[in-house]
């Protein structure tokens, strides 16, 4: 077979458009990520840095951790903070445009309230885009058990899609929230999602990741059932 410009140009085309990973998602194995959900991202009107996009899908995003809760997977929290003095901040960040602000936070960065975040679901305090990068979250994850992690929050093509690509690295799979992430350009979202979609995560709606740990609960409860009978 001949493999012309077209042909290859049409399946990558395809890929970044319809492409869909192929694993499942098992409850018992699989944890929610959300990211940087914090008062200057979604605070309507209080900081330079609001995405009013997340205002908007937050609702949204409460909803799918209410889901994850119900089907007995963990909820772990980040925010884009100040740590260690700003030591261990990637030092190229004060030459980037991202930086031009002279707004500072009057304190320590929180979630922010109307997330609904419980007590006892686990914080990290990140001091750069991924969720991986000088934290704990791997350690977390492998001992929580889990290999596959739900991928949400604020910025889409910053916070949340690095923390998708270094989980990939890490030899998680990587499940993307479409409409369960959100950026300050929202004609940013769909080229992030496409990247995403064709060679890194599985990219889905909230009501598709809620139904399919519904299935996947339901299944599991079948199968425990027939084992007792």
């Amino acid at each position: 077979m001949t493999y012309t410009e077209e042909w290859v140009t049409e399946r990558a085309r395809n890929a970044y458009e319809h492409g869909r990973a192929s694993f499942d998602i098992r409850p018992e194995r699989t944890a929610l990520l959300v990211i940087d959900m914090q008062d200057e991202f979604v605070r309507p009107n209080w900081s330079p840095y609001w995405v009013p996009a997340s205002t908007r899908m937050a609702p949204r995003l409460q909803q799918l951790a209410e889901d994850c809760r119900a089907a007995a997977v963990p909820v772990i929290w980040t925010i884009f903070d100040d740590t260690h003095l700003g030591l261990d901040r990637p030092h190229a960040l004060r030459f980037l445009p991202h930086a031009d602000r002279d707004w500072h936070r009057p304190g320590p960065a929180e979630v922010w309230g109307r997330m609904g975040r419980r007590p006892d679901e686990a914080l990290i305090r990140k001091p750069s885009y991924g969720a991986f990068y000088d934290t704990p979250l791997d350690t977390m994850l492998r001992n929580l058990d889990r290999d596959t992690v739900i991928v949400t929050g604020t910025l889409t093509n910053y916070c949340c899609g690095t923390t998708a690509r270094q989980a990939y690295e890490r030899g998680y799979k990587v499940v993307f929230g479409a409409d369960v992430t959100a950026t300050d350009d929202e004609s940013r979202q769909e080229p992030e999602l496409a990247v995403l979609r064709k060679g890194f995560a599985l990219v889905l709606t909230a009501e598709e990741i809620t139904n399919r740990l519904t299935a996947a609960t339901s299944a599991s409860d079948e199968e425990e059932r027939a084992n007792v009978a």
